[in-house]
């Protein structure tokens, strides 16, 4: 499955990961490649959470790049 991830970072530099469609799913890295890293088994954690509660798991992401000249 694909999610979207959101990477900012917070006032100390540190990356924030969150995953929108995951209400609640956050993680954080002190660079992308953690960041990443975290966010995915914080991903994991909470699916194995939802099977766990037979909870529905929100579908894949369908995502489209469009190029815009400036």
């Amino acid at each position: 499955m694909k999610f979207r991830i959101l990477l900012e970072p917070d006032e100390d530099g540190v990356l924030v990961a969150t995953v929108p469609s995951l209400p609640g799913c956050v993680s954080q890295g002190s660079t992308r490649d953690e960041a990443l890293h975290n966010v995915r088994e914080a991903i994991e954690g909470y699916v194995e959470s939802l099977r766990e509660r037979d909870e529905p798991i929100p579908p894949p992401i369908r995502e489209e790049v469009v190029d815009v000249a400036l």
